[in-house]
C-alpha cells in the first residue's frame, strides 16, 4: 500500500531514502540531498511526452507515457527493492503527479512498501524557501575569521569530528571564494542544490542551537549565500584564527598543488586574474616561478602584497574578537574552540524547527496532490 506523506515528515526520518523518478536533466538542476535518481523517463522520452501533449492532447500523452514506462517496471522493481531493504523509500517527481503516483502504485501492488511525497520536488523547494526566507537563521552563528592559510576549513572539519555542527559553505559550493577558488575542486552545484545542502546542515544542527561557519562574502563563485545566513554571520560570535606565515605558506602549497603536475596551469590562470591589482610584469614573473614550481617564493608574495592587505585580519590575538586562537597546531586549536563553544549559553538549546513551529509549517505545506501528466 502506498502512503502519502509531507516533505516535512519525510525529512525527519533518519532511515529515509529519497528516490527521484524525474528525468536526468531535472535531477541535475536540483534534488533533495542524498536522493537517488531512478528516472521513469529519459530526457528525450519526457520531451516526447510533452510534445505529444501539446500536439495531440492529454489522453494521447498518457498513453505514450504508459507505453514508454511499462517495459521499465521489472528493472524499477529490482532497483527499488534493493533500496528498500535497509531504508524507507520516499518517491517523488516534480509536483507529486502521475510519474510518482504511477510508479508507487505499481511497485506497491508488487509488494514493496513505499511512501510518496505530496507535492513532489516542488514541495521540497517551498520547504527550502520558507526555511531561508527570514531575516536571519535561528541558530547562533560562531564565525571563524582569519588570514588566508590559517586553516579555517581544516578547523571546521576537526570541529565536526568533535561532534559540533558546522556549515561548510566552501565545501558545499565546491569553491573557496577567491581567484584560486576552483583549483582542485569538482564542478559546483546548482543554486538550488547549494541552498538545499545549506538547509540540510541547518536542520541537522537544530538540536545544538548553534552553527560553526567560516566567514564568507555573499558570493562563492557563481553561487549566492542566502541572506538569512549572511545576516546571522554578521551578528554571530567572532573567533579569530591566526598562525605563523611559515605554517600558512605550507598549508596553501599543500592544498593548492595537490593535483596533476601540481596544478601548474590552473595556478597560472588564477594568478593571471590578479593582473589589474599586481600589474602585468609582476604576474608574468610570478607565473614563471609557478612554471618552475618555486611555490615557496610565490605564495609569500601573494600573501604579503595581495591577500593579507585585502582581508586585513590581525595576525595575533585581538580584543576585537570573542576568542583568538593560535592555529599553528590545528588539533589544539580545534580543542580550544570546542571547549569554548560548549560553554556558550546558546549551546545545546534546540531551535524550534529553524524558528518556525511545526504546526505553522504544516499550514504552509500546500502539497495538494494533483492529477498531472507524466511530465
Amino acid at each position: 500500500m502506498v502512503k502519502d506523506t509531507t516533505i516535512t515528515d519525510a525529512l525527519q526520518r533518519k532511515d529515509a531514502c529519497f528516490v527521484d523518478v524525474r528525468s536526468e536533466k531535472e535531477f541535475a538542476e536540483g534534488s533533495i540531498p542524498g536522493a537517488v535518481n531512478i528516472p521513469l523517463f529519459t530526457n528525450e522520452e519526457r520531451a516526447k511526452v510533452g510534445t505529444t501533449y501539446k500536439q495531440a492532447g492529454i489522453e494521447e500523452a498518457k498513453r505514450l507515457g504508459l507505453e514508454i514506462a511499462g517495459p521499465k517496471l521489472p528493472l524499477l522493481f529490482e532497483q527499488m527493492a534493493a533500496l528498500a531493504k535497509d531504508k524507507k523509500v520516499f518517491l517523488y517527481c516534480w509536483r507529486g503527479g502521475m510519474r510518482s503516483k504511477y510508479t508507487a502504485s505499481i511497485l506497491s501492488s508488487l509488494g514493496l512498501s513505499l511512501c510518496r511525497i505530496q507535492g513532489g520536488y516542488k514541495a521540497y523547494r517551498r520547504f527550502v524557501h520558507r526555511y531561508l526566507d527570514r531575516e536571519m537563521i535561528a541558530h547562533k552563528s560562531i564565525v571563524l575569521h582569519g588570514l588566508t592559510g590559517v586553516g579555517k576549513t581544516i578547523v571546521l572539519q576537526k570541529l565536526q569530528e568533535r561532534n559540533l555542527p558546522i556549515l561548510d559553505l566552501e565545501n558545499i559550493a565546491r569553491h573557496r571564494g577567491s581567484a584560486y577558488g576552483k583549483i582542485g575542486m569538482p564542478e559546483s552545484p546548482s543554486q538550488k542544490d547549494f541552498e538545499a545542502k545549506i538547509v540540510q546542515a541547518l536542520l541537522a544542527a537544530e538540536d545544538k542551537g548553534i552553527i560553526l561557519v567560516e566567514c564568507e562574502s555573499r558570493r562563492l563563485g557563481k553561487l549566492i549565500v542566502p541572506p538569512a545566513v549572511i545576516s546571522s554571520m554578521s551578528k554571530g560570535c567572532r573567533v579569530l584564527l591566526y598562525a605563523s606565515v611559515k605554517s600558512r605558506v605550507e598549508r596553501i602549497i599543500q592544498e593548492y598543488t595537490d593535483g596533476t603536475d601540481d596544478n601548474i596551469e590552473r595556478l597560472q590562470f588564477s594568478t593571471g586574474l590578479l593582473k589589474k591589482c599586481l600589474g602585468t610584469k609582476r604576474i608574468d614573473d610570478l607565473n614563471q616561478k609557478i612554471e618552475q614550481k618555486r611555490f615557496a617564493e610565490v605564495i609569500p608574495y601573494l600573501l604579503t602584497h595581495y591577500y593579507d592587505p585585502l582581508y586585513n585580519y590581525p595576525d595575533r590575538p585581538s580584543k576585537g574578537y570573542d576568542l583568538s586562537v593560535d592555529c599553528d597546531d590545528l588539533e589544539k586549536a580545534a580543542d580550544q574552540i570546542a571547549q569554548w563553544v560548549k560553554k556558550l549559553p546558546e549551546y545545546g538549546i534546540p531551535v524550534e524547527n529553524g524558528g518556525e513551529s511545526r504546526a505553522n509549517r504544516g499550514n504552509l505545506e500546500e502539497c495538494e496532490d494533483r492529477e498531472g501528466l507524466f511530465i
